[in-house]
């Protein structure tokens, strides 16, 4: 179970629309790879009349490589720049080898990441939008000895499609969950291989 939910507006658990709720609830049956501690955080109280947010983590062998947050944003009235009533907003940041930050193809890379994640999961979605940066550091000096580093970060938006049956986040969800794995370098899981799902809400599972 996730250790923690909250809507906007009102405190309880469960406030919305019943097809946001509902779309929340999906967002609880994704499955995550074991490297992945979930849980549900604050979600912003200004952006849409409702919203919901998941926090992330990747951890390998107890070292933190990656994190993460996904928004979703509904407005009833519906939003002309996001061309659609929901939005997706999702945010990926990782420790990457220095190499790999000083390649002038890794923005186009790292959105590529994104995309591909999405329609892997089968997440359906249009009006797609974001950014990709690389921060290298280098140390000089009497700091000369201390090796170099390097972060990508992943910012991005997007509209998912809604269904007949209403909105289904769990595909949208595994997505952001595998560009942040992709982001830290760890392998896919080979095809016709089940990852574990990780059990959110705690550490060390």
């Amino acid at each position: 179970m996730v250790a923690r939910h909250e809507t906007h507006p009102g405190s309880a658990a469960g406030a919305g629309p019943a097809e946001f709720r509902a779309a929340v609830e999906s967002m609880r049956q994704a499955s995550l790879r074991p490297e992945v501690f979930c849980e549900e955080m604050p979600a912003p109280q200004r952006i849409a009349p409702w919203s919901s947010a998941l926090s992330g983590d990747v951890t390998v062998d107890d070292e933190d490589l990656g994190t993460g947050r996904l928004i979703l944003l509904h407005d009833p009235a519906g939003n002309d720049a996001w061309d659609g009533t929901y939005r997706c907003v999702a945010y990926a940041r990782a420790d990457i080898d220095p190499e790999l930050g000083a390649d002038p193809m890794l923005a186009a890379v790292g959105w590529s990441w994104l995309t591909e994640a999405l329609e892997a999961h089968g997440a359906a979605f249009h009006a797609a939008s974001g950014t990709v940066t690389c921060v290298t550091t280098e140390s000089f000096g009497g700091m000369a000895d201390e090796p170099g580093t390097a972060q990508v970060e992943i910012r991005a938006s997007w509209t998912p499609t809604v269904g007949d049956d209403g909105l289904d986040m769990t595909s949208h969800v595994e997505a952001w969950g595998e560009l942040m794995c992709t982001a830290v370098g760890l392998p896919p899981v080979p095809e016709g291989v089940t990852a574990i799902p990780s059990r959110r809400g705690q550490r060390g599972t």
